[in-house]
């Protein structure tokens, strides 16, 4: 289990980098083609694989009978990759101009309420 924990702590760290690299290097005003679908790609990926080894963290913290390291890894990847969908969701309406706290809240609801679904 801990080569499949590197591998998204490796995955974790390039996509972060390659973030800075989007955020510093890459003008969206002189490529825009190129900049914003990049940019979109990298947080998603960041979002998801930092957010997955934090949820691991926390479900490995806690004492469940009957879930082996397996299932809290395919728990926490589940909840990152919502996470990170439900962020971008919420940039897209930033971009667009349509986010606000409560659409922003309500966003994140929804995918909480599909992950308690899927979680029961």
């Amino acid at each position: 289990m801990s080569s499949i924990l590197f591998r998204i702590a490796l995955s974790s760290l390039l996509s972060i980098g390659s973030l800075l690299v989007i955020l510093f290097r890459v003008s969206p005003l002189l490529a825009p083609g190129i900049a914003i679908p990049l940019f979109f790609i990298t947080v998603f990926m960041s979002a998801a694989t930092a957010s997955a080894l934090v949820f691991y963290g926390v479900w490995s913290s806690l004492p469940m009978e009957g879930m082996d390291a397996g299932k809290k890894l395919t728990i926490s990847l589940r909840e990152g990759v919502f996470l990170a969908a439900a962020s971008i969701c919420l940039l897209t309406f930033q971009i667009v101009g349509l986010a606000t706290w409560w659409v922003a809240v309500l966003i994140y609801l929804i995918f909480l309420l599909v992950e308690l679904a899927l979680q029961s």
